[in-house]
């Protein structure tokens, strides 16, 4: 199983660094865009609509938001970084309150479990996933950037895995999720100081501060993303969004942590841009 999970992680970051380097922010959009789509099929299973029409429905929806929201971003002209943070604001609002109900869970459930409201909350929360994947891209050196979100999620998992596998004693989150700890949390927060110091070291220009507003909170933020999907599959009783990713699940699976962390980290950039 471990060797699964780590041979299917290893041909996705390749498949990423390809297409990441080699498509321009337009078509790397687009891409991402069919791939929300197939994470938004996974969602219609997390949420119990079962009918083909349903699901159909359900996607025919999610694509023409997402579309629409390109659009009026300026995709395929000049980007509206404006509207871009504003949207982002509002993406880390609701991420805000989403830790309330994981925070109040089980009783927030009487709050968000509707399934009129889980199907607004999985358009919204991909759509806002998307617009922060576009919204990075298109900032100057937006690929390398994209690169650096996207290693700073991976590191708060993967040392909350090692930590965790290695020393964990002290759940984190125990009705939403038994199997993560403050001691993998923990790992994943010193991951990140390590990230730092490297990028200081290679002297890019950053400052410490800058960093440490850019990085810590995308990673505090990226384990929240990952409790919520948790807390819905948990509460539909469901292990895994789907099983296209060999070892890993479905792509909710993977891109839980990065639906909360991008949006925050699009927002921190446009504020701060450090690089």
């Amino acid at each position: 199983m471990l060797k699964q999970r780590i041979f299917t992680a290893l041909a996705m970051v390749a498949v990423l660094l390809v297409l990441l380097l080699t498509l321009s922010p337009l078509w790397f959009s687009l891409v991402i865009m069919l791939l929300v789509v197939v994470a938004g099929w996974e969602w219609t299973n997390l949420i119990k609509v079962d009918s083909s029409s349903g699901k159909a429905g359900y996607l025919v929806a999610l694509l023409a938001v997402l579309l629409t929201t390109g659009y009026w971003l300026g995709l395929f002209g000049a980007f509206d970084f404006g509207l871009a943070q504003s949207i982002s604001y509002w993406a880390v609002g609701l991420w805000a309150v989403i830790f309330l109900w994981v925070q109040g869970y089980p009783s927030s459930a009487i709050l968000w479990s509707p399934k009129l409201v889980l199907i607004a909350l999985g358009i919204l929360l991909l759509t806002f996933t998307w617009v922060a994947v576009a919204t990075i891209l298109h900032a100057e050196q937006g690929r390398w950037l994209l690169l650096l979100a996207i290693v700073v999620v991976a590191l708060a998992d993967i040392g909350g895995y090692l930590a965790g596998r290695l020393f964990g004693k002290h759940k984190l989150a125990p009705v939403v999720s038994p199997g993560k700890t403050w001691e993998g949390f923990a790992g994943g927060i010193f991951l990140e100081l390590v990230l730092i110091a490297t990028l200081l070291w290679l002297n890019l220009g950053q400052t410490l501060s800058a960093l440490l507003i850019l990085i810590i909170p995308v990673a505090l933020y990226s384990v929240l993303g990952d409790l919520f999907e948790s807390m819905i599959k948990r509460h539909s009783g469901v292990k895994d969004s789907s099983q296209l990713l060999p070892g890993h699940g479905g792509v909710l699976d993977r891109i839980d942590g990065f639906m909360a962390a991008l949006p925050l980290f699009s927002l921190l950039l446009i504020q701060t841009s450090p690089f």
